[in-house]
């Protein structure tokens, strides 16, 4: 049984590949935040009475005043003024208020749909998780900002991938739903390359999230050549830390070694995808998206030793966060179709 009645599949269908878009700026948007350094402008978190920005001088002030209390301020930005405070604040704002826009853009229609009996109740639950989802990563999401305000003037990196994992599975969750509505055919058990490409998706993903710890450590801002580390291709204090684990997230060399291991690896695995891929007999949607993949992987591999060569310059950093999420899209997408073809 479908989740919706007749008829109603396609609206409900847009309304959720709008809220994946939102999610997918969210997501960007997130990014640049961090790479601003924007994120810790705002100290306190205020789900509701939050949505007003200070508007009085004597409010910007208040507002600073706070931030000069933080560890970024005194061991950051201690010659901050107001001005340059305001430019870090709406950045961190606006991440903040697109996200209680995305709940309202989800709230809203959700509510019609139901009133108008669009939506079947026993599909309700499916819906309302999303929501419930949206508000943790809220929570999760005060709760990373947080860990930057106390004695360190930067947010744990294991917060911040937590934070980006939550994002990527409720993007991937309303993206599945919202393709099952425009594709509902279910064949009587999933095409042969479904495990294949589930398992290809399992590898971008923890390509994706490694990419987080580059992130959190800014790691990418050391060892800034490409296929080198340097002078090496495996960088001597790979293992400085102990115990061991903890070079895999804390030691910078490591993590961002383990990502380009992992990156070329993904590629790799992505061309021999497409190239076996192109034999199987395959619906034309998806066969297109085999294309894509690769396509989307080629660029992704670009962006990421630019990024890297050039010493992470914001606009292709962030893009390289981006393809990422078109990445996984890709990648959900082909599942999808091969779940059911």
């Amino acid at each position: 049984m479908q989740d919706v009645v007749p008829d109603n599949a396609r609206p409900v269908a847009r309304w959720l590949l709008l809220l994946c878009a939102l999610v997918f700026l969210m997501v960007v948007l997130g990014g640049v935040t961090r790479l601003t350094g924007s994120g810790l402008s705002i100290t306190d978190w205020r789900p509701v009475t939050g949505i007003l920005p200070p508007i009085s001088d004597q409010a910007w002030e208040e507002t600073f005043a706070r931030y000069r209390q933080t560890p970024e301020f005194r061991e950051v930005n201690p010659a901050m003024d107001l001005g340059a405070f305001k430019g870090i604040f709406w950045l961190e704002y606006l991440h903040r208020l697109l996200g209680r826009v995305i709940g309202m853009v989800f709230l809203v229609p959700f509510a019609w749909f139901l009133w108008r009996g669009r939506i079947r109740r026993d599909a309700w639950p499916k819906y309302t998780l999303m929501f419930v989802l949206g508000g943790l990563q809220g929570v999760l999401g005060w709760y990373m900002v947080k860990s930057g305000l106390t004695d360190n003037p930067r947010v744990s990196q294991y917060r911040l991938v937590a934070h980006l994992v939550a994002a990527i599975a409720i993007y991937g969750y309303m993206l599945w739903l919202a393709l099952t509505l425009l594709h509902p055919r279910q064949a009587a058990s999933p095409h042969p390359w479904f495990g294949r490409t589930a398992a290809l998706g399992a590898l971008v993903l923890v390509t994706v999230v490694s990419g987080g710890f580059v992130a959190g450590l800014d790691a990418g801002l050391m060892y800034n050549t490409f296929p080198m580390m340097g002078d090496y291709w495996i960088p001597p204090d790979y293992g400085a830390l102990e115990p061991a684990w903890r070079n895999l997230f804390e030691n910078m060399a490591a993590v961002q070694f383990n990502h380009r291991v992992l990156a070329v690896t993904t590629f790799c695995v992505i061309v021999a995808y497409w190239w076996f891929a192109r034999r199987q007999s395959l619906p034309r949607r998806l066969r297109a998206g085999t294309t894509a993949l690769l396509h989307t992987a080629v660029l992704q591999v670009a962006l990421g030793v630019s990024t890297l060569v050039f010493m992470v310059p914001i606009p292709l950093a962030a893009l390289h966060q981006a393809v990422a999420l078109v990445l996984l899209t890709v990648v959900v997408y082909l599942c999808h179709g091969l779940r059911r073809a």
